[in-house]
């Protein structure tokens, strides 16, 4: 097969941008940092959205949606807020061809809008918790762009909750953390992720803290892939938001806040993708069984559609693909640039041995199937190669991560992967010499893996690594 990207190891970034644009995911628009998402690109988040909806859904948070202009006065009354966020933040000045009153800022995230709502909403205890989340596109002023990875606007979802104790809002942050955003990234996007809490140099703008998920990709740099804010009082207290307790006291309420966005769209490609280009896993896959038709024939086109009817039947993601005026071996390289986890090809020879060829995209085998076995063997390479997707990732992410003991040997292995050091060796004098290396602190664990509660636990241990 003629090359079609830029490798991998000769060119990671051109590859990246090479799989964007051949696999027709997204472009960019037309000022600086826009991006024009493709069907095949939305499609993909598309996927991201039902799987990650039904998530929250079950932890009882309701969708709603803000508006995307909020006044500048708003961002003012949570002065760490309003610091972290001032140089991302586009302000609308002029509307209806005059001068507006109050500057609006176009929504770089939603802790402020809602704010205001929510304490006109919870007036008791008895309307707690109150737990929203809305699906909407925000915008951040970025001065290096990168399809899906950093762009002046990009979707996201943001979940916002009031709880009457500390204790409920913790522990809704890290339920957050684990049953919904690790649990799709590991069980769907087949991404081992580590979790961990922020150090205060990465932790969200007027957070108590901030506890996220990072995935390792191919080139062994480091993407954040979602992120999840405990907020403690000081958004209730900036807003106002009171409830009258059962002790007939009135009390601030406790606010979380947490976010993922198309950026995991960037993170697929770049934890999964090869040279031929995307690999995506089959329970995320927009199109989990692609039939193809090698060569025109009624009877093949007949035999092809009748599979495609029985992949469809049994709950397969699938299409079909009859066009005769295109060249095979140029659909094939295209199901390839998109990855679609399975081909099915079926031409006149295949008929006449009452078989058909399947291509797995994950494991690159191809191997002829009787055509009453097809439904079962794309069941079975489905499942298979869902895991063997994670247990590739889990294995690269294991062999990329190393013990060091000092910060001069974080730096070394932070550049092309993970070091892992014990946060009293590293410290935020560490944390500030390594930063200035282009290495970072991603998340700190407990020496078992679990996530702390706080920085202030003794014996944590830190990741560093390069990030995107």
């Amino acid at each position: 097969m003629a090359k079609v990207l830029t490798p991998q190891s000769e060119d990671f970034p051109r590859w990246y941008q090479d799989v964007v644009a051949k696999a027709q995911l997204a472009e960019n628009g037309p000022a600086k940092g826009q991006q024009v998402i493709r069907p095949s690109g939305f499609a993909l988040w598309e996927r991201m959205v039902d799987e990650m909806d039904a998530r929250i859904k079950e932890t009882g948070t309701e969708n709603a949606s803000f508006p995307l202009l909020i006044p500048e006065s708003y961002f003012h009354r949570e002065a760490d807020h309003v610091e972290g966020f001032a140089p991302e933040v586009w302000m609308v000045t002029h509307g209806g061809g005059k001068e507006l009153e109050e500057p609006l800022a176009v929504r770089p995230t939603s802790e402020t809008i809602i704010g205001e709502y929510m304490a006109k909403w919870v007036k008791s205890y008895r309307d707690l918790p109150l737990q929203l989340n809305q699906w909407c596109n925000v915008m951040r002023y970025e001065l290096r762009t990168r399809l899906f990875l950093r762009s002046s606007e990009f979707l996201w979802q943001e979940g916002h909750t009031v709880h009457s104790t500390y204790e409920e809002a913790h522990e809704f942050t890290l339920r957050i953390l684990h049953d919904v955003y690790a649990d799709f990234m590991e069980t769907v996007l087949a991404m081992p992720v580590l979790r961990g809490i922020k150090t205060e140099a990465e932790r969200f703008a007027g957070a108590l803290n901030t506890f996220g998920c990072e995935a390792l990709m191919r080139d062994g740099k480091a993407l954040q892939m979602g992120t999840s804010h405990e907020l403690g009082q000081n958004f209730s207290q900036a807003f106002d938001i009171q409830y009258l307790g059962s002790d007939g006291q009135q009390h601030h309420g406790w606010t979380t806040s947490w976010g993922t966005s198309t950026r995991m769209v960037g993170g697929l490609i770049m934890g999964h993708g090869d040279d031929s280009g995307l690999r995506v896993p089959p329970r995320l896959a927009p199109v989990q069984a692609h039939v193809m038709v090698v060569k025109d024939s009624d009877e093949v086109h007949s035999a092809a559609r009748k599979v495609y009817e029985e992949l469809k039947g049994d709950g397969v993601r699938t299409r079909l693909d009859t066009r005769g005026d295109v060249a095979f071996g140029r659909r094939a390289v295209d199901a390839e640039l998109r990855g679609y986890p399975v081909r099915v090809e079926i031409g006149p020879r295949d008929l006449k041995n009452g078989e058909a060829t399947l291509v797995r995209r994950i494991g690159g085998t191809k191997e002829s199937v009787p055509l009453g076995m097809i439904a079962e063997a794309v069941a079975t390479a489905l499942d298979a190669d869902q895991q063997s997707l994670y247990d590739e990732a889990l294995e690269r992410r294991e062999a990329l991560t190393a013990d060091v003991s000092t910060v001069a040997e974080a730096i070394e292995v932070g550049q092309t992967g993970v070091a892992r050091i014990p946060w009293e060796a590293c410290g935020l004098d560490g944390e500030a010499e390594a930063a200035e290396s282009g290495v970072t602190v991603r998340v700190l664990q407990r020496p078992d893996g679990t996530v702390p509660d706080g920085l202030d636990e003794a014996g944590l241990i830190a990741y560093l690594s390069r990030a995107y």
